[in-house]
């Protein structure tokens, strides 16, 4: 038995904040999809993206509950929605799943999310404690693990995040004792279908959950997946939906994101993206300002967006390759 009711031979979906990576592979799978964004949020050059990749993109002011419902329930009438899923970052926006659930589009209902927020850590662990990333799929109530990657920092005094290695380089204790940890919180919120996202921080007791999102991995962590593993956890969403679960094979190399470390100001110019992006170890990467733009400083948020995706044999060798991606971008700030 499928995890939904697809009415349609194509089924219907309504994305809420997808990537266009997202997008664009569950269309290449069959599904039609239509895509829901808060304007604020989505950035300029990835809007035609989008755009191009979805039946449709709406756009609608996440902060206005009344009118975000009835621009769910609209679209969900207009096209036959099959079903109603949270594709973005942060947590999913609660209208969405409230309306969602009151039209049959989700198998799990509001009181779900609103556990995993509530059971957020607020703790205070100093910066300096390793964090880790956990990316689930849930397939008919079961937890099926798919990976752990590890965060990299600037180090003393800051420890701002820099990148991402996956997978994280753990023993085999370390890595049970974690994934136990982030299914029983799942179990717990009573989560039925999806991706999750799970932040966990690495303390001398144990592993202690940040955050448990319900969607996938953000920093192109999907890719790093699909590098280390030869897993699309991408398209493993859109079998999710069938009740298909996961079948992750051994990871059989590493990949790491690593953020372009730039200093906050005016981009003047800039060189060595061309050569960066014909790098044969290099798996991705994207630099999104232009001259005249102004560059977040390092440990902003909008710094991720300038990024570099390697491959390699160790977390050595793909940190040296990092570093040189770096050493190839060349930029005057003012």
């Amino acid at each position: 038995m499928s995890a939904y009711s697809l009415r349609n031979s194509q089924p219907h979906l309504l994305l809420v904040m997808p990537s266009h990576q997202l997008v664009r592979k569950g269309a290449e799978l069959g599904f039609r999809i239509w895509s829901l964004w808060d304007p604020e949020q989505l950035e300029t050059d990835f809007a035609p993206q989008v755009a191009e990749a979805s039946e449709e993109l709406l756009l609608a002011d996440f902060s206005d509950e009344t009118q975000l419902r009835k621009t769910v329930a609209r679209t969900a009438r207009r096209h036959g929605i099959d079903a109603v899923l949270h594709g973005g970052h942060g947590n999913p926006a609660l209208p969405v799943v409230r309306e969602a659930w009151q039209l049959g589009l989700s198998t799990n209902p509001p009181a779900v999310y609103e556990r995993l927020q509530a059971l957020e850590g607020a703790g205070h662990e100093p910066a300096s404690t390793p964090r880790v990333s956990v990316e689930t799929l849930t397939v008919n109530g079961r937890h099926h693990m798919v990976g752990i990657t590890a965060q990299r920092t600037t180090g003393a005094p800051h420890f701002h995040v820099t990148g991402h290695l996956h997978p994280a380089p753990l023993t085999e204790f370390e890595r049970r004792t974690i994934e136990t940890a982030v299914e029983e919180r799942l179990t717990a919120s009573g989560y039925c279908s999806g991706p999750a996202h799970t932040l966990v921080a690495l303390l001398p007791h144990g592993p202690r959950i940040l955050s448990c999102r319900t969607h996938l991995g953000g920093d192109r962590i999907p890719l790093l997946v699909d590098i280390a593993h030869g897993f699309d956890l991408e398209a493993a969403v859109f079998a999710d939906l069938l009740g298909r679960s996961p079948v992750v094979p051994v990871a059989h190399q590493y990949a790491e994101t690593g953020f372009f470390l730039l200093p906050e100001g005016r981009l003047l110019t800039y060189t060595g993206t061309e050569n960066i992006a014909v790098t044969p170890w290099v798996r991705g990467a994207r630099f999104p300002y232009s001259v005249g733009n102004l560059v977040a400083s390092i440990g902003d948020p909008r710094a991720r967006r300038a990024y570099v995706v390697v491959e390699g044999e160790t977390p050595e060798h793909t940190r040296e390759r990092i570093a040189k991606a770096r050493g190839d971008l060349v930029a005057e700030i003012r």
